[in-house]
């Protein structure tokens, strides 16, 4: 049992149930070359972790089989250390859906990935970049020593191909998370600092910013419970839970497969291992090639309301 589950799994969260599915979310391999604070994957270099090609087929046959879905959201780890990550963008592409990489963006300038910024402005993917701060003391106190340059040289690179720029169809959007057990701020006025204080530093242009909360749960939880902060930081999130969030919440719409294959309402739930709705034991992809999964339940649990305080926290940014 994951070392969060317990302090989480009894719960007074609201029940929820799944509308159409539109989203594709596969977390492909856990391999990283960063091992951040704030990480509810667990990421990191010494992971090896990765999808199978059958399984990488199988995500495929979900979007041929599944019309509704118009993305197909790769994570990790970094995605882009998967051998398979390129066939994979391809493939999906040429189906007509929208592919997302997220993207730590120092990965772009490791050995081997030199051309993976120039290939996926080739593909049309849309980048959502980690960037916790525009500040480099805080980038690396979250991420490490030297995270915050090789970030901006990402950004960068990506800008003079065309990402974030007027006109050009490659989208470029930025993640934040607070360094701490503490709320984002305000989404709107924080994009608008981000743009103000990337543009007159660096010549750097992006999109949009999405605000994600810090989720309860592997080395963030981890880390709240040896400093006596778990049961504070829960409370900051339940005195906050906001009710106009909850017709968006991304668990609605959105499969999150882990790179066996197993599938989850969500990736916080991927981590926690609960299985998808109200499975008793792990449900495979390949068990919903033909499944309508409308109308079905939502696993929920306590990490739940990591998405519902404030203005809310999605993989797409604030949801209220």
């Amino acid at each position: 049992m994951n070392a969060m589950l317990p302090r989480l799994i009894a719960t007074d969260f609201p029940a929820l149930q799944r509308t159409a599915l539109q989203v594709l979310q596969a977390n492909i391999t856990l391999t990283c070359n960063q091992s951040c604070f704030h990480c509810h994957v667990a990421s990191s270099p010494k992971r090896k972790e990765a999808m199978s090609h059958e399984t990488l087929a199988l995500l495929l046959a979900m979007l041929d089989r599944h019309p509704s879905i118009r993305t197909l959201d790769i994570t990790g780890g970094a995605p882009e250390l998967h051998p398979e990550f390129r066939w994979l963008v391809q493939e999906a592409r040429q189906r007509g859906v929208e592919v997302i990489d997220r993207c730590n963006l120092t990965i772009l300038s490791e050995p081997g990935q030199e051309t993976t910024a120039a290939f996926l402005a080739e593909q049309g993917v849309t980048v959502v970049a980690s960037l916790p701060c525009y500040s480099a003391e805080n980038v690396n106190a979250q991420r490490g020593e030297g995270v915050f340059d090789a970030s901006i040289a990402g950004l960068q690179a990506l800008n003079a191909l065309g990402y974030g720029q007027p006109d050009s169809g490659l989208v470029l959007d930025l993640v934040y998370n607070p360094l701490g057990p503490s709320l984002p701020p305000p989404q709107q006025s924080l994009e608008a600092a981000y743009k103000r204080e990337l543009k007159t530093h660096f010549g750097i242009d992006f999109n949009r910013l999405f605000t994600l909360a810090n989720m309860p749960i592997q080395r963030f939880g981890s880390t709240l419970v040896s400093k006596g902060q778990f049961d504070a930081y829960m409370h900051l999130l339940k005195s906050n839970f906001n009710t106009a969030t909850m017709s968006s919440l991304m668990c609605l719409n959105t499969l999150s497969v882990d790179y066996l294959g197993q599938v989850h309402d969500c990736d916080f739930n991927q981590q926690l291992k609960l299985p998808l709705g109200d499975a008793r034991t792990p449900v495979h992809l390949r068990d919903l090639l033909d499944v309508n999964l409308a109308g079905r339940p939502i696993r929920v649990a306590d990490h739940c309301y990591g998405c519902t305080a404030g203005q809310g926290s999605s993989c797409g940014g604030a949801l209220a």
